[in-house]
Protein backbone atom coordinates (compact mmCIF):
# COMPACT_ATOMS: atom_id res chain seq x y z
CA UNK A 1 0.00 0.00 0.00
CA UNK A 2 2.79 2.45 1.19
CA UNK A 3 4.67 1.66 -2.76
CA UNK A 4 1.39 2.58 -4.11
CA UNK A 5 0.92 5.72 -2.40
CA UNK A 6 4.22 6.66 -2.87
CA UNK A 7 4.16 5.91 -7.11
CA UNK A 8 0.58 8.27 -6.66
CA UNK A 9 2.53 10.94 -5.49
CA UNK A 10 5.15 10.68 -7.54
CA UNK A 11 2.99 10.60 -10.68
CA UNK A 12 1.05 13.72 -9.00
CA UNK A 13 4.27 15.71 -8.67
CA UNK A 14 5.30 14.60 -12.07
CA UNK A 15 2.20 15.84 -13.54
CA UNK A 16 2.30 19.20 -11.57
CA UNK A 17 5.64 20.05 -12.78
CA UNK A 18 4.56 19.24 -16.24
CA UNK A 19 1.73 21.75 -16.06
CA UNK A 20 4.03 24.27 -14.41
CA UNK A 21 6.35 24.37 -17.63
CA UNK A 22 3.59 26.46 -19.51
CA UNK A 23 0.99 23.61 -20.56
CA UNK A 24 -2.18 23.74 -19.37
CA UNK A 25 -1.84 26.55 -16.87
CA UNK A 26 -5.39 26.51 -16.24
CA UNK A 27 -5.72 23.27 -15.10
CA UNK A 28 -3.22 23.90 -12.81
CA UNK A 29 -4.97 27.02 -11.32
CA UNK A 30 -8.67 24.73 -11.26
CA UNK A 31 -7.10 22.20 -9.50
CA UNK A 32 -5.71 25.05 -6.69
CA UNK A 33 -9.48 26.19 -6.44
CA UNK A 34 -10.96 22.88 -6.37
CA UNK A 35 -8.64 22.12 -3.02
CA UNK A 36 -10.08 25.98 -1.81
CA UNK A 37 -7.26 28.48 -2.60
CA UNK A 38 -9.63 30.98 -3.73
CA UNK A 39 -7.82 32.55 -6.57
CA UNK A 40 -9.09 35.56 -8.94
CA UNK A 41 -9.00 36.16 -12.60
CA UNK A 42 -6.06 36.27 -15.29
CA UNK A 43 -3.84 34.70 -12.33
CA UNK A 44 -0.19 33.32 -13.32
CA UNK A 45 0.97 30.60 -11.48
CA UNK A 46 4.54 29.16 -11.69
CA UNK A 47 4.46 27.58 -8.39
CA UNK A 48 3.65 24.99 -6.65
CA UNK A 49 1.51 26.91 -3.67
CA UNK A 50 -0.66 24.12 -2.46
CA UNK A 51 -0.39 23.70 1.13
CA UNK A 52 -1.38 21.31 4.03
CA UNK A 53 -4.25 24.21 4.64
CA UNK A 54 -5.26 25.37 1.35
CA UNK A 55 -7.81 26.93 2.73
CA UNK A 56 -5.70 29.52 4.27
CA UNK A 57 -4.87 31.37 1.22
CA UNK A 58 -6.97 34.17 -0.92
CA UNK A 59 -5.05 35.72 -4.16
CA UNK A 60 -6.42 38.42 -5.71
CA UNK A 61 -6.95 39.14 -9.53
CA UNK A 62 -3.84 39.72 -11.73
CA UNK A 63 -1.43 37.78 -9.89
CA UNK A 64 1.74 36.55 -10.54
CA UNK A 65 3.95 34.36 -8.78
CA UNK A 66 7.27 33.26 -10.12
CA UNK A 67 9.16 29.74 -9.99
CA UNK A 68 9.81 28.52 -6.79
CA UNK A 69 7.70 30.73 -4.27
CA UNK A 70 6.47 29.02 -0.98
CA UNK A 71 3.58 30.07 0.81
CA UNK A 72 3.75 28.87 4.77
CA UNK A 73 0.26 28.76 6.94
CA UNK A 74 1.50 26.63 9.24
CA UNK A 75 4.48 26.94 11.87
CA UNK A 76 5.24 23.99 14.09
CA UNK A 77 8.24 25.53 15.89
CA UNK A 78 5.98 26.69 18.77
CA UNK A 79 5.36 23.26 19.74
CA UNK A 80 8.72 23.79 21.37
CA UNK A 81 8.38 26.68 23.44
CA UNK A 82 4.60 25.88 23.85
CA UNK A 83 3.90 22.64 25.31
CA UNK A 84 0.68 22.48 25.05
CA UNK A 85 0.60 23.43 20.97
CA UNK A 86 1.24 21.50 18.19
CA UNK A 87 1.29 24.72 15.50
CA UNK A 88 0.83 28.14 14.86
CA UNK A 89 -1.76 28.84 11.54
CA UNK A 90 -2.21 32.44 9.64
CA UNK A 91 -3.78 33.25 6.45
CA UNK A 92 -1.72 34.50 3.54
CA UNK A 93 -3.81 36.99 1.61
CA UNK A 94 -2.48 38.51 -1.86
CA UNK A 95 -3.85 41.86 -3.47
CA UNK A 96 -4.36 42.35 -6.51
CA UNK A 97 -2.25 42.91 -9.54
CA UNK A 98 0.77 41.82 -7.61
CA UNK A 99 4.45 40.51 -8.38
CA UNK A 100 5.65 37.67 -6.38
CA UNK A 101 9.54 36.81 -7.46
CA UNK A 102 11.45 34.06 -7.97
CA UNK A 103 11.87 31.99 -4.67
CA UNK A 104 10.13 34.42 -2.16
CA UNK A 105 8.86 33.14 0.78
CA UNK A 106 5.31 34.43 2.55
CA UNK A 107 4.88 33.24 5.85
CA UNK A 108 1.45 32.61 7.62
CA UNK A 109 -0.27 36.29 8.99
CA UNK A 110 0.85 37.70 5.75
CA UNK A 111 -1.23 40.20 3.67
CA UNK A 112 0.06 42.02 0.80
CA UNK A 113 -1.59 45.03 -0.58
CA UNK A 114 -2.70 45.54 -3.66
CA UNK A 115 -0.03 46.39 -6.53
CA UNK A 116 2.37 45.28 -4.59
CA UNK A 117 5.84 43.90 -5.99
CA UNK A 118 8.00 41.86 -3.91
CA UNK A 119 11.55 41.12 -5.46
CA UNK A 120 13.05 37.81 -5.91
CA UNK A 121 14.50 35.94 -2.97
CA UNK A 122 12.52 37.38 -0.68
CA UNK A 123 11.12 36.37 2.86
CA UNK A 124 8.02 38.32 3.73
CA UNK A 125 7.71 37.86 7.50
CA UNK A 126 5.11 40.95 8.05
CA UNK A 127 1.77 42.82 5.86
CA UNK A 128 2.82 44.86 3.24
CA UNK A 129 0.69 47.63 2.00
CA UNK A 130 -0.51 48.53 -1.46
CA UNK A 131 1.59 49.95 -4.19
CA UNK A 132 5.03 49.29 -2.74
CA UNK A 133 8.15 47.38 -3.78
CA UNK A 134 9.57 45.02 -1.07
CA UNK A 135 12.56 42.50 -0.97
CA UNK A 136 15.14 41.59 1.16
CA UNK A 137 15.30 38.94 4.23
CA UNK A 138 13.67 40.12 5.78
CA UNK A 139 11.83 42.00 3.11
CA UNK A 140 11.06 45.53 3.57
CA UNK A 141 9.80 48.36 1.78
CA UNK A 142 12.35 49.32 -1.05
CA UNK A 143 10.47 52.19 -2.81
CA UNK A 144 6.48 52.94 -3.92
CA UNK A 145 5.33 51.91 -7.00
CA UNK A 146 5.57 55.31 -8.75
CA UNK A 147 9.80 55.53 -7.91
CA UNK A 148 10.02 51.86 -9.36
CA UNK A 149 8.27 53.12 -12.92
CA UNK A 150 11.07 55.69 -13.37
CA UNK A 151 13.38 53.82 -12.22
CA UNK A 152 12.94 50.65 -14.43
CA UNK A 153 11.83 52.61 -17.62
CA UNK A 154 14.72 53.08 -19.05
CA UNK A 155 15.51 49.35 -19.21
CA UNK A 156 11.58 48.10 -20.31
CA UNK A 157 10.86 46.80 -23.52
CA UNK A 158 7.92 45.30 -24.82
CA UNK A 159 8.65 41.83 -26.57
CA UNK A 160 5.30 40.34 -27.25
CA UNK A 161 5.10 38.45 -30.42
CA UNK A 162 8.53 38.66 -31.48
CA UNK A 163 10.50 35.88 -32.83
CA UNK A 164 13.23 34.67 -31.05
CA UNK A 165 15.97 36.69 -33.04
CA UNK A 166 14.08 39.75 -33.27
CA UNK A 167 13.59 39.81 -29.28
CA UNK A 168 17.33 39.06 -28.87
CA UNK A 169 18.20 42.60 -31.50
CA UNK A 170 16.09 44.27 -30.05
CA UNK A 171 17.16 43.55 -26.51
CA UNK A 172 20.66 43.51 -27.44
CA UNK A 173 20.62 47.23 -28.97
CA UNK A 174 19.20 48.59 -26.22
CA UNK A 175 21.34 46.96 -23.98
CA UNK A 176 23.68 48.99 -26.01
CA UNK A 177 22.17 52.24 -25.63
CA UNK A 178 21.40 52.18 -22.13
CA UNK A 179 25.77 51.52 -21.93
CA UNK A 180 26.13 54.82 -23.70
Amino acid sequence: MRLIRRLIKSYYFAYLKYLLKGRDREVLIDYYRSIGIVIGENCRIFSMIATPEPYMISIGDNVTIAPGVRLITHDNSVSKVLPNVTDAFGRILIGNNCFIGVGSIILLGVSIGDNTIIAAGSVVTKSLPSNVVAGGNPAKIICTIEDYKSRIAKYCISTKGLTKDEKKTVILNKVTLIKK
